[in-house]
């Protein structure tokens, strides 16, 4: 997307401990970091790394810049779908649980914003991996299987 991304990662553990590179700076005393906080420092090592080659200063995202565990989400109830302004109670149907709603969410948010008229026109997606039509390697088909993960029908 042009002013933002989404990223759906499987997380193998929560917390991990930092392997720093000579000359960086880490505080000796935390010998672990969360997953928020390494995609954190990930977003800060970008924007040094762009900012340098651009020769700019300054933050590149949002403060808004968030995390969100799909399968642990405190609050939201995985059966209820908002589509289209209406709010369901869905039960027993995976395509509707909110994994699946991300899932379908990111691969079809560049159609959505109007971008393209359909998803795997859009070069900078994993959706033409997704469907067959391109070898990426960014999407791992058995972990989308193990999830249930699906294409809905839209």
């Amino acid at each position: 997307m042009p002013n933002h991304f989404h990223l759906m990662v499987y997380v193998n553990q929560v917390e991990v401990s930092p392997e720093v590179s000579p000359g960086a700076t880490w505080s000796r005393t935390r010998t672990k970091i969360s997953f928020n906080q390494s995609l954190g420092i990930m977003l800060a090592s970008y924007s040094r790394a762009i900012n340098k080659q651009e020769n700019w200063t300054g933050s590149l995202f949002r403060t808004e810049t968030k995390a969100v565990c799909l399968t642990d989400v405190k609050g939201i109830s995985p059966n209820w779908i908002t589509d289209m302004g209406v709010t369901q109670f869905v039960l027993d149907t995976p395509e509707k649980e909110y994994p699946n709603v991300c899932f379908n969410y990111i691969l079809k948010n560049p159609v959505k914003d109007g971008l393209v008229i359909r998803a795997e026109n859009w070069e900078f997606s994993s959706y033409s991996d997704f469907i067959g039509i391109r070898k990426g390697k960014l999407i791992n088909r058995d972990r989308i299987q193990e999830f249930g993960l699906n294409l809905g029908k839209k």
